[in-house]
């Protein structure tokens, strides 16, 4: 074994994979023979149309599929998928394989104050039917929106499946996220109705939302409903205080249980609008094609994470990521999904190795940050658990260093699929991903998505050699592409976001290499997004609150590389030569923890004498951001002040150990 290789799979485990399968079912179509994942990975990019027809086919898709074409013609902005498809998404996501077991379980929840839930497949369908009957009666219809702002309990998956039952788009957010972060997000869209909690648990403290959710309710117009779900016991009265609030409780149960049905809209029918990290201004809402969701899920849940019926799939998410759209897609393989919600250190580095135990869990889904705090804990879950059923590890939201590798192996299971993942809320799946059938190896990421034409480019914008650094991009259509963004009528942001880097050419923001056994390596977000704890935040959500301080005459904010990690730095200059006193700072992180969530809290608030701006008087964190790290300063020529660049360098407080 290479020494680079930390893992190979059996023969057998290759044999009874979903790619082998898969891949068998497609060649008797196309011709050819699939002994892996690297044999479909050719035949995919070959034949990309057989490929996603197949897979439709294959999977069982539940819906009129239509007649072929199956990918129009054009250019990456101009092709389309599955154009006389008709589907609906929840009704795939419970029913998809043929009736399930309604006393097996589909979802199972434990909260971090210790309360455990257990919903069989006929309780979710039960409370999917009396929800999607109750949204019908408070006016909710095809194409109109459906937020939450809930933790992640079966109560915020049977909302979204009743709504998107309806034909309704689904928007999520995490209680945690300050009242300004949620209007920012929620108010740009008019939902109708809002799934809301009475509070939630984190790190042993009972964190109640009634205020804030108060606050956002009076400013959200469209509301025609606000259901608050009972986590603190206090939904009745924070409902009752809310204009058309009802408790959850209260709202499902004014109508009866009848068996569901499902409307079933285009492929491109709008399925969920997810945000943008809101790096330049407000956050962009980014709106995401039922079919091209489903068909991709389905892709990473069969093929690359080699999920079944019998399986067991957790994610350590929040509802404000993109990872529990991708867990809950989980359903529609009939595995069993599990939801956690609470701090994953509380009480002990243990719990969530207790929940993997006690759930026989075959999929663990997480953060790189979190595996690299076991590994700096020296937490063995390995040797004071039963792993047994554990045959897949995932780690996303940043990249997964090669000391985390030898850790998992190490003192988590030797025998297992270790998958570093990386994709993005821009399109709900990955890029690049696992591969059950291939050998892991150290600090890499297995392969591009099957069917995916991912590439590394230069900045002339040719392929990059293997090894070299540059922009991840993928030159050629996929269904997961999102329609556009909400209130964008013309395009000319989303073209602006994705396709202007390089013409034509889908530009994803990512650093990245291809190494030379066809792996990925992915160094970190290429434009300004901030990356802590593995967590993606935005600068804008920041300013909004530094702004509010009249001793601050500007910011700029950045994040620094510190090892394996990034850390906020926030450079402030004031007014009249005042202080930045250590009073001053307490009240500046404050307010960020209070406005937009604990993560956006800088790691370090300090004084310079200038910032500098382009020619239009916009800060550049870009450039701030390579003189802290030391690199060359592109483009000087723009900016209005390049001397203040200097304010940047060498400065005490910034020096690595």
């Amino acid at each position: 074994m290479s020494d680079d290789i930390l893992w190979t799979p059996s023969e057998g485990r290759i044999a009874s994979s979903g790619i082998v399968q898969f891949g068998n079912f497609l060649c008797q179509r196309i011709g050819g023979s699939v002994a892996g994942g690297d044999d479909l990975a050719r035949l995919a990019l070959s034949a990309p149309e057989a490929f996603w027809s197949a897979l439709w086919d294959h999977a069982g898709v539940i819906g009129a599929k239509g007649q072929g074409p199956f990918i129009t013609e054009g250019d990456m902005l101009g092709a389309r998928f599955f154009p006389g498809a008709a589907l609906n998404f929840a009704e795939n996501l419970l029913r998809l394989g043929g009736p399930r077991d309604a006393d097996a379980a589909a979802l199972v929840f434990r909260g971090e104050d210790k309360v455990q839930l257990r919903w069989s497949w006929g309780e979710l369908e039960t409370h999917v039917s009396r929800l999607q009957q109750a949204l019908q009666d408070a006016g909710v219809g095809p194409g109109d929106r459906v937020a939450g702002l809930l933790p992640n309990r079966p109560e915020a998956v049977a909302a979204m499946l009743a709504a998107v039952s309806l034909g309704a788009v689904w928007c999520s957010a995490s209680p945690d996220f300050g009242a300004r972060a949620v209007l920012d997000r929620f108010g740009q869209i008019a939902p109708k109705v809002l799934f809301a909690t009475d509070g939630y648990w984190y790190a042993g403290k009972r964190i109640d939302v009634s205020q804030k959710l108060g606050a956002i309710v009076q400013q959200l117009p469209s509301l025609s409903r606000t259901v608050v779900i009972d986590y603190l016991g206090d939904a009745e009265e924070v409902a009752g205080g809310l204009h058309n609030g009802i408790t959850f409780a209260a709202f499902e149960s004014a109508v009866p249980a009848r068996p569901l049905t499902f409307r079933r809209m285009p492929f491109d029918h709008p399925l969920y609008i997810l945000f943008s990290s809101g790096t330049t201004g407000a956050p962009k809402c980014i709106l995401h094609r039922a079919g091209g969701v489903l068909l991709q899920h389905l892709k990473e849940h069969a093929l690359h994470t080699d999920v079944t019926p019998r399986d067991r799939l957790f994610y350590f998410t929040t509802l404000g990521w993109m990872m529990w759209n991708w867990l809950v897609s989980g359903l529609a393989q009939g595995a069993t999904v599990l939801l956690y919600d609470g701090s994953p250190f509380h009480p002990g580095p243990e719990v969530l190795f207790d929940y993997a135990s006690d759930e026989r869990m075959t999929h663990f889904g997480t953060s790189a940050k979190y595996i690299d705090s076991l590994r700096k804990a020296g937490f063995r879950p390995g040797a004071l658990h039963d792993l047994t059923p554990l045959r897949a590890m995932l780690s996303t939201g940043s990249p997964l260093v090669g000391d985390s590798y030898d850790y998992v192996y190490g003192a988590i299971k030797s025998d297992l699929h270790l998958a570093s993942i990386s994709g993005g809320t821009d399109i709900v799946s990955c890029f690049v991903a696992g591969d059950p059938t291939t050998p892991v190896r150290r600090g890499e990421i297995q392969r591009a998505g099957f069917a995916l034409a991912v590439d590394v480019w230069t900045e002339g914008g040719t392929p990059a050699a293997d090894g070299e650094k540059g922009e991840l991009v993928c030159t050629a259509p996929f269904p997961s592409m999102p329609l556009g963004f909400w209130g964008d009528d013309d395009g000319a942001r989303y073209r602006a976001a994705y396709f202007e880097r390089f013409s034509g050419i889908w530009c994803q923001g990512d650093f990245a290499e291809r190494r030379a056994a066809g792996g990925f390596v992915i160094h970190g977000r290429s434009d300004a997004t901030l990356n802590p704890g593995g967590i993606r935040i935005g600068t804008a959500e920041i300013y909004a609150e530094v702004e509010k301080f009249p001793e601050v005459r500007e910011a700029v904010v950045i994040g620094q590389d510190t090892g394996d990690d990034v850390r906020v730095i926030l450079f402030v200059t004031l007014k009249d030569g005042g202080e930045l006193s250590d009073a001053l700072v307490a009240r500046i992180k404050a307010a960020i923890r209070s406005g937009s969530s604990p993560r956006h809290v800088p790691a370090l608030v300090l004084a310079v004498d200038d910032i500098p701006r382009t020619k239009s008087g916009k800060v550049t964190e870009l450039a701030v951001r390579d003189v802290v790290h030391g690199r060359a300063v592109k483009n000087t020529d723009s900016l209005a002040n390049p001397q203040a660049l200097e304010c940047f360098r060498d400065i005490p407080a910034l020096r690595q150990p």
